[in-house]
């Protein structure tokens, strides 16, 4: 459902006035016609504004994409020029200037590939401070399958635009004002970024290629064969075309290699005139880029193909069926479910793709933008849940890039960006593998794992590995030599040691629990102990981590770290709380300690490394404090708001918390397929998955006021632990809480056990 005030306010007019009355509404708001007279469905509560402002809550660096499920090329529209960070749409700008193919994932990683087209009244206008047209909210209508905006082209002119999309193409309409000079500018590359543009009048096309990757010098090598290709195709032959490079134009000439690249087609409209194009992109070819058109859009049935994304997002909401949830719970859920179904993004093209590892093209399949050290967290966790059907052929994907480039990435976008620490690309394999996923090499996945785990980057002893230093080697798990020799990184050797050392300790226990899957135990008994290697770091003095130098002392506090200090990680180990809490003296001293965690501020759910806080309570043996703090969170920091994200959504793991948070359970330590309970936020939520089975989570006396849970059954018999299994999810069954106003002693007593690796 669009989210703009006046299509609110039109649903809530339409209600019982006469049909003319409607009618009326529907002439002053055109945009909005086609939403109003249909049925609402799952993908009409996705508010695809959510994330996309900023405002008291935060800002989530989202843009209102329309695309399919995990599509290659996203389509939205641009109201400022695309930066590292920043990216194309912000919900409080007022101008459109383009209308672009991204593949951009994220406000901190930069776009590559990209191709923007916009629709021109009156002259040709290439600098984008130049063409751009004034919008507003009202006449804006925005969902996961369709986009439509009617802009100011001056004079009382309108000039509207419609977009929807396939995996790797897109169909828009431009329907123009009268006008002798009526033009569709395609921009292959901006200022400064050499491209290619090519504009064939007989055909009625316009191709060319961006060699531009944003991220390029965090990479640790150049890739001289990386375009982002593209055709496109309009329906109505142009009267003429041009190209242009930097501020030079060149009506009539056909081509153009040189900075700042384009060309253009121009039209002769009448009033109302609407002037089809669809286009195709391609990281493998022109040709690639043309068949792919033919092969997803064969036609020019622009309803045709924004009804089949719709029915693709139904398919995939279809999923997840709520109850008792009020409309701005809906929006919220939907749009998080359609935020965690962009990422990571199709790389491949109809069995071919372009490695980003090796320069060269590949048969198989491939994805990108894996942000792995947010997304391990619970994004893949709900992917095994929501779209399992993907998860084999992303980790034989993850597995490609090993092959083709020596390590799995953790930040490919689309190569190698040497951004965040550790390899959790360990934890998304260990996972896949403990829940049963079978159809990636798993021999090779053993591999992977154990050149993560044992082989230190190039130059590990001369480098520091700096947060973003740009052009370095890979630097997998920096500072692994000395991690081998103390134990641990220290500080005087390694950036963010401490940071590393506690995140290391938990990609070795997911290597360990690969080997002990596949039958190596002594490897299993190596890794499991050497995953306590996170003890190292506690000081008992201060009852915190805290990272220490090679001659054994303690560094200064606020040193070794990642994005977060001494709060935020001494709870990080994530695959042994218990062993934490065992190391704090006891649930007395850790549940302590949480409180002052929570009451000083130190919980900052904007960012990643803190999602997992609220649930350790369930360790502490105060799961009410869980309860209590997940329904705080969930209800304060999201909402149907254009600022409802607290912090960048980071490849859909922002979303994908709140989503688990709905149901009530969370993967706090993902790899284990171990869900600790929250505090359900519906009165029901049924999960239709992959194998034909069902897992309802039932809320008895839900509401705003009843956070805590008075008692649980799973499947009929009492659960009086704080957790379920991945297997009690895939059997099938409910999970049953009763809800209510006031903590109770539910599941208190349970004591889990630390690691035993001896």
């Amino acid at each position: 459902m669009p989210a703009s005030p006046a299509l609110s306010l039109l649903h809530r007019i339409a209600r019982g006035v006469p049909s003319a009355w409607i009618a009326a509404l529907i002439s002053i708001f055109p945009c909005h016609a086609q939403h109003m007279t249909s049925a609402r469905t799952a993908v009409d509560w996705v508010n695809p504004y959510i994330g996309s402002g900023e405002g008291p809550i935060g800002y989530g660096g989202a843009m209102p994409f329309v695309t399919t499920p995990f599509g290659m090329t996203n389509w939205t529209p641009q109201t400022r020029p695309m930066a590292r960070p920043g990216v194309s749409y912000h919900y409080a700008d007022s101008t459109i200037q383009g209308f672009i193919g991204t593949h951009q994932p994220a406000t901190w990683m930069g776009d590559y590939g990209y191709v923007v087209l916009m629709p021109e009244v009156d002259s040709v206008k290439t600098a984008s401070t130049d063409r751009r047209l004034p919008f507003t909210h009202s006449q804006e209508r925005t969902t996961p399958y369709e986009y439509e905006v009617s802009l100011d082209a001056g004079r009382g002119r309108r000039l509207s635009t419609r977009v929807t999309a396939t995996d790797h193409c897109a169909r828009l309409q431009f329907t123009f004002p009268a006008n002798r000079s009526s033009t569709v500018l395609v921009e292959a590359t901006r200022k400064g970024v050499p491209g290619y543009a090519h504009a064939d009048l007989k055909s009625g096309e316009i191709t060319g290629y961006n060699p531009d990757r944003v991220d390029a010098r965090f990479g640790p090598f150049a890739l001289p064969n990386f375009k982002g290709f593209f055709v496109v195709q309009f329906r109505q032959a142009p009267t003429s075309v041009g190209v242009y490079s930097s501020d030079q134009q060149h009506p009539g000439q056909s081509e153009i290699l040189g900075n700042n690249a384009g060309a253009w087609a121009a039209f002769q409209t009448r009033e109302g005139e609407t002037v089809d194009v669809r286009v195709g992109t391609s990281f493998i070819s022109t040709e690639q880029a043309r068949q792919n058109l033919a092969l997803e859009l064969p036609g020019w049935n622009f309803a045709a193909t924004a009804q089949s994304l719709k029915r693709t997002w139904n398919k995939k909401f279809a999923f997840a069926q709520l109850t008792g949830a009020t409309d701005d719970q809906r929006h919220i859920f939907y749009t998080a479910l359609y935020h965690a179904l962009l990422y990571p993004k199709l790389f491949s093209e109809h069995g071919r793709y372009y490695s980003a590892f090796d320069d060269q093209i590949h048969s198989g399949v491939a994805y990108t933008a894996f942000s792995i050290w947010d997304t391990f967290r619970a994004e893949h966790s709900l992917l095994t849940l929501a779209a399992p059907e993907r998860i084999d052929d992303m980790m034989t994907a993850l597995l490609n890039d090993f092959q083709e480039g020596g390590w799995m990435p953790k930040w490919p976008n689309p190569s190698y960006t040497n951004i965040m620490i550790a390899t959790h690309a360990d934890s998304l394999m260990a996972e896949s593998v403990l829940k049963g996923f079978h159809g990636f090499d798993r021999d090779l996945a053993w591999q992977a794992v154990l050149k993560d785990a044992m082989t230190p980057p190039d130059d590990d002893i001369h480098r520091r590995w700096l947060d973003e230093e740009e052009h370095t080697p890979y630097e997998a798990r920096g500072g692994l030599t000395w991690l081998k020799e103390y134990g641990y990184i220290p500080a005087d050797k390694a950036s963010e040691s401490a940071s590393s050392t506690i995140e290391d300790s938990y990609d070795d226990w997911c290597v360990a629990q690969i080997a002990r899957k596949l039958g190596k135990q002594s490897e299993y008994e190596f890794f499991l102990k050497r995953s306590l290697n996170y003890k190292h770091l506690f000081n008992p003095a201060t009852g915190f981590m805290q990272a220490r130098n090679s001659d054994g002392s303690w560094a200064a506090p606020d040193e070794g770290w990642t994005e977060g200090d001494k709060w935020v990680y001494t709870f990080a180990a994530l695959h042994d709380i218990p062993g934490t809490i065992e190391l704090m003296g006891g649930p007395a001293a850790f549940n302590h300690l949480l409180d002052e965690h929570f009451a000083g501020g130190h919980n900052k759910h904007d960012n990643e490394p803190s999602h997992h806080y609220p649930y350790l309570y369930d360790y502490g043996g105060q799961p009410w404090k869980t309860q209590a703090k997940v329904r705080e969170i969930a209800t304060t920091l999201y909402a149907n708001r254009p600022d409802g994200l607290a912090g960048d959504d980071d490849c859909g793991q922002m979303s994908a918390w709140y989503i688990f948070a709905a149901l009530g359970f969370y993967p706090l330590n993902p790899a284990s397929g171990e869900y600790l309970i929250g505090s359900p936020l519906y009165g029901r939520i049924d999960l239709h998955l992959a194998n034909g089975h069902t897992f309802s989570v039932v809320a008895e006396d839900q509401s705003p006021a009843n956070a805590y849970i008075q008692s649980a059954k799973l499947n009929g018999k009492p659960l009086n632990i704080p957790m379920i299994g991945w297997k009690d999810i895939q059997q099938g069954g409910t999970l049953q809480f009763v809800m209510g106003p006031q903590p109770s002693h539910w599941a208190s007593d349970w004591k889990p056990a630390a690691i035993d690796a001896d």
